[in-house]
């Protein structure tokens, strides 16, 4: 980690979180996670509460500390070393909270938000459904307003906290005019566990457990109409800004891949053979050298996308996508060739590298796919270059023979050419 990316207050957080992760978490507590022992890691989040190092991005009147998003990456590159379902229980509140300090009225702050951030309440959002995850705004849980209350029924699925959360987000149809734009279809609620809502089945997952990844089935539950996030059916709206968060966390989280890369390193500089240590043949330092250039360009392009969502810059949405792409590929690749260099002894759980290479598979999947956030930065790369104003050289021109018929597209554009109309662009 480079000190000079971070100011001295946000450095200072950073140390709030490293001794933490480092004297308020046993080992026997991530081993009891990984053998499903536990369920959900509750009361981590009531520590972490208590020395207020949860939702810290938020305004101090509702419990945060206004911190950055650059606190809270440097946060997460030393929370994430404690496992993937960990480094998620510490991110949820950022993300649930997103939408309530930017959506939610002051009642619903000071009913979810600041006991949230208290520790006294545990949020979970559910967006999911068993038809399917990326196709969000095609979503079938539905809610009918009838007088002062919606009436929810449908299913969530791959929620994590299902098993322990007080109260979820969920996302659900409200407007069923059959022409609706599918932005303008959906809402945001505030659901208390209660009543109708029902944790049906928890997942057995590969890595990434302890977390209470469950699915929710919602029977007619009554939620008042209070507990409407921002405007009905605006749920697009709420959605689009907490994916921010969602998926920065989720970058950042990748970040603590160096727990991984320094094991190796260590077990190099010890294990020998053919009379020498492993850290001299070049087949194993090549790939210490090529894993600390990834881990490194991975916290180049989370911090720069921290600053940039930090300075309300206008591409924020690529950024964060590129970060999130780039940075859960590099944490399994990084993970993997932590295993490639240790041999067979790293296939065992007499080291933790096991455990990290499931754990970091699921980030590749969760908030966003791989191959949705290439989708989004494509669309949002080709509308910056070609539909705002472009103020920088054109390259263009300069090449040695600019031809323009070569450069026609169309039967249309290559008659213009020849007819001596406007040169093809």
């Amino acid at each position: 980690m480079y000190d000079f990316i971070l100011t001295k207050e946000e450095k200072a957080f950073r140390d709030e979180v490293r001794e933490f992760t480092r004297e308020e978490v046993t080992p026997d507590f991530l081993r009891s996670m990984d053998k499903d022992k536990i369920s959900y890691p509750r009361e981590f989040v009531e520590n972490l509460a208590k020395h207020n190092l949860i939702g810290t991005r938020f305004p101090k009147e509702w419990g945060g500390r206004g911190m950055s998003w650059v606190g809270e990456i440097a946060a997460l590159e030393e929370v994430g070393c404690l496992g993937i379902a960990l480094g998620c229980a510490f991110s949820m509140p950022s993300i649930v909270g997103e939408a309530l300090d930017k959506f939610g009225t002051d009642e619903q702050k000071e009913k979810y938000l600041k006991p949230m951030l208290e520790g006294k309440l545990v949020s979970a959002e559910a967006l999911t459904e068993p038809r399917g995850g990326s196709d969000f705004f095609g979503a079938t849980t539905k809610a009918v307003l009838e007088g002062d209350h919606f009436i929810l029924n449908g299913q969530k699925r791959f929620v994590v906290g299902a098993v322990e959360a007080d109260f979820f987000l969920v996302y659900c149809r409200t407007n069923f005019d059959p022409d609706a734009h599918k932005y303008s279809r959906i809402s945001l609620l505030i659901v208390d566990k209660g009543p109708g809502v029902e944790t049906e089945y928890q997942y057995g997952l590969m890595g990434c457990r302890g977390g209470g990844t469950g699915r929710l089935v919602f029977r007619d539950v009554k939620v008042p109409k209070e507990n409407l996030v921002g405007e009905l059916h605006g749920g697009a709206l709420c959605f689009n800004q907490m994916m921010i968060p969602e998926r920065m966390t989720s970058a950042a989280g990748c970040l603590a891949v160096w727990a991984s890369l320094d094991i190796a390193l260590r077990y190099t500089n010890k294990r020998a053979a053919f009379g020498r240590l492993i850290r001299k043949f070049q087949a194993v330092n090549f790939l210490i050298a090529e894993s600390v250039t990834q881990l490194d360009a991975a916290r180049g392009i989370c911090y720069l996308a921290g600053r940039a969502i930090d300075n309300d810059y206008p591409n924020v949405r690529r950024i964060v996508s590129e970060a999130k792409k780039f940075a859960t590929k590099a944490g399994w690749d990084i993970v993997n060739n932590a295993m490639q260099v240790m041999g067979g002894i790293g296939y065992t759980d007499v080291y933790p590298i096991e455990r990290a290479l499931r754990d970091f598979r699921l980030c590749m999947i969760w908030t966003g796919t791989s191959e949705i956030m290439s989708l989004l930065i494509q669309h949002e790369y080709y509308d910056e270059i070609l539909n705002q104003p472009y103020n920088r050289r054109e390259m263009e021109r300069d090449a040695m023979n600019p031809d323009v018929a070569e450069r026609c597209f169309t039967d249309e554009d290559m008659w213009e050419v020849h007819e001596g109309g406007k040169a093809a662009d």
